[in-house]
């Protein structure tokens, strides 16, 4: 835990990768007794997950959450929607957005904060493959730049 009471339990790593990140939201989940403790155990999976704006309510599809060990009949189905909590001045923000400007929302970690489960949603751009191409060349320049300069003050 940092100082600030925060424990990141999951980061969406690809969604950085597939989108250009225009906007950050953090937003608390409701989850049932068995997810929160399977996520309190870091066993949650952020990959293919997505949010969606249903009757001015937000929505958080395919987060796979593991079912609890010792829930027996009580555990839950791990790819459920889960609702997420936010002010409705937020979401009618999030629906003018992504209605007239097509962005979507991509969760891109889930976290503890003072034992509450939040998680930061972020309004994203979806990249085409030549954003990609030129996004991995500029990291590989940095990189040998990097490797280039700590080869020089070796000597």
């Amino acid at each position: 835990m940092t100082s600030e009471g925060i424990k990141v339990i999951a980061k969406n790593r690809k969604a950085f990768h597939d989108y250009f990140i225009e906007e950050r939201i953090e937003a608390g989940i409701i989850l049932t007794g068995t997810e929160i403790k399977s996520v309190r155990n870091s066993r949650v999976n952020l990959k293919d997950c997505y949010a969606r704006i249903e009757n001015g309510e937000v929505w958080l599809y395919q987060m796979h959450i593991s079912p609890y060990e010792q829930g027996n009949r009580f555990n839950h189905d791990p790819l459920r929607k889960r609702k997420l909590l936010l002010h409705h001045a937020e979401i009618a923000k999030l629906t003018g957005k992504i209605q007239l400007q097509g962005l979507t929302l991509i969760p891109l970690k889930i976290y503890l904060k003072h034992g509450l489960a939040k998680i930061e949603l972020a309004v994203c751009r979806g990249k085409k493959n030549y954003d990609k191409r030129q996004d991995m060349a500029e990291k590989d320049a940095k990189r040998e730049i990097e490797r280039h300069l700590r080869e020089r003050n070796k000597y």
